[in-house]
């Protein structure tokens, strides 16, 4: 939801002192202040974020806090769902009761900051000024990803209402049709696809505000790879991620790439996109796509080019410890790398657009065949596999990566590829026995 946000103005008061907020995010960049419901009176506000250093929290400030609470635990994952509920009910005699936090089901306990409303106090929220979700009025924005997000109108729910443990894995999941009294300002927005509509019965819908709301695969149900801002060398070649993770821009400070969240290992095969948008400096030869296993990210040298295999934009390609020259043809803006990972034969198949290379210099193939080998040195059996795009010495470059969720930035593919697999939605035809590098691809 990169500079898009939503914004709703209630005609009718509804109750402001009990209410509960539901929703599921998954994050984009971190270390920064992202702000994902707002409520603005003049020069006042009610305001749930992720601070600058990715701790939760929750306010009102009229010149001064009337309630603050600021977890001490930080939200650094930017691979998963979290599901977060805000429980308020000022009416409650004990102030710890007047607003409950739960994270995937999960009451918060240790905040760092921990003020709570005195009785019967009343928010901004359920007013007749403006609500925002994804921003902070119209100037900080929240990254990162939203899905199933309900506002009910007098009643305090527990999150186990709209989610529940299974009974299997164990983990929280959620409840896409929760049984909930809505209140007179209640909705439910982002529940199929990217409506905001309200599609609870109370056609509270919104307005888009700024930017575009695009539809992703990538659910709570269905968890699918984006670039990880955990996996850098260091703080200075953190390639910039925008559009909940998908795109990554580089920095000229030498290696410098956006790593995958998802990283299989022993058997499956995977199937990924990978555009070029634009670059700077010697881009159009230092640019690189492919994979690196498990020992590049450790200690601190996540693009040593002894640890990656993939392909150059001069045409070379890089297989472990071995160099490649002319492996395959060259690329440049506007292209589609495809990576094909076979992890039950330890084989990588490159191709751009609609053909593929088999090694003799060209993009040619009308399906995959000559394979970069995945057992060549320095790679070891068991290894995971992390997806790797990006630049080396003074170039930039921007990646726009689709996993799976139809998308190249806000561009959607322009014509889908057969996918026998059922498993996301891709430019080009996915090659038979392939899926989505997604939490249903591996676990197919």
């Amino acid at each position: 939801m990169a500079n898009t946000y939503l914004t709703r103005t209630p005609s009718n008061a509804g109750n402001s002192q009990k209410f509960t907020i539901s929703t599921w995010i998954k994050r984009g960049a971190l270390g920064v202040y992202s702000p994902f419901t707002f409520v603005k009176a003049s020069n006042d506000n009610n305001d749930l974020q992720f601070t600058s250093d990715d701790k939760l929290k929750f306010l009102d400030y009229r010149g001064s806090y009337n309630f603050q609470l600021i977890t001490n635990r930080k939200f650094k994952d930017t691979s998963a769902w979290y599901h977060i509920v805000i429980a308020v009910d000022t009416t409650q005699g004990t102030a710890s009761n007047r607003i409950k936090i739960y994270v995937n089901g999960v009451q918060e306990t240790s905040f760092a900051t921990a003020s709570y409303p005195s009785q019967n106090f009343n928010t901004y929220f359920n007013t007749t000024v403006a609500h925002y979700v994804g921003s902070a009025v119209t100037s900080t924005y929240f990254s990162g990803s939203m899905s199933h997000y309900h506002f009910v109108d007098g009643t305090a729910y527990a999150a186990s209402t709209f989610g529940s443990t299974d009974s299997t894995t164990g983990i929280w999941k959620i409840n896409t049709s929760p049984s909930i009294t809505m209140g007179t300002n209640g909705f439910t927005i982002l529940k199929d696809g990217n409506t905001i509509t309200d599609q609870s019965s109370n056609s509270n819908n919104f307005s888009l505000g700024g930017g575009a709301i695009t539809k992703t695969q990538d659910c709570p149900d269905n968890n699918f790879a984006t670039l990880n801002p955990l996996y850098v060398i260091n703080a200075g070649q953190m390639p910039t991620l925008t559009n909940g993770g998908t795109t990554g821009t580089s920095t000229a400070s030498g290696y410098s790439s956006g790593v995958a969240s998802m990283a299989p290992s022993g058997s499956g095969k995977y199937y990924s996109e990978h555009k070029l948008k634009s670059g700077t400096g010697g881009w159009n030869t230092n640019t690189l796509v492919g994979y690196s296993p498990t020992p590049n990210l450790i200690p601190n040298a996540p693009h040593d080019s002894n640890f990656f295999y993939g392909v150059l934009a001069d045409g070379g390609a890089k297989q472990g410890a071995t160099s490649r020259s002319g492996y395959a043809g060259t690329w440049t803006a506007g292209d589609i790398i495809r990576l094909a990972l076979d992890l039950d034969n330890n084989k990588l198949y490159v191709g751009k657009n609609q053909y593929w290379s088999d090694g003799s210099g060209n993009w040619d193939e009308a399906n995959i065949s000559g394979f970069l080998d995945l057992t060549a040195s320095p790679a070891v059996a068991g290894d995971n596999w992390f997806v790797i795009c990006g630049d080396k010495n003074t170039s930039t470059a921007t990646w726009e990566n689709n996993f799976g969720n139809g998308y190249f930035g806000t561009t959607a593919v322009s014509s889908s590829g057969t996918n026998a697999s059922g498993n996301g939605i891709f430019e080009y035809n996915v090659p038979s026995g392939y899926s989505a590098l997604s939490t249903k691809g591996l676990n197919l």
